[in-house]
């Protein structure tokens, strides 16, 4: 499985999801502009990647699983 370029493609956008998340949380948690002008564009981010990221999730197990 570790030797599927499909596999890195999944493992990249978990990765990305995790990176966002992480980045609107902070932003959250230390308030001021950076979360007034970016907080909701981040967590929109976040949702557009987690859904892309899913979507590579099922395409991978359906594909490597026939």
């Amino acid at each position: 499985m570790a030797d599927d370029p499909l596999f890195y493609v999944v493992a990249a956008a978990c990765l990305a999801v995790v990176v966002i998340l992480l980045v609107g949380v902070g932003g959250f948690a230390k308030g001021g502009e950076f979360n007034r002008k970016h907080g909701n564009r981040m967590m929109r981010w976040r949702i557009y990647a987690q859904f892309i990221a899913v979507a590579l999730l099922l395409g991978f197990v359906w594909l490597r699983g026939a």
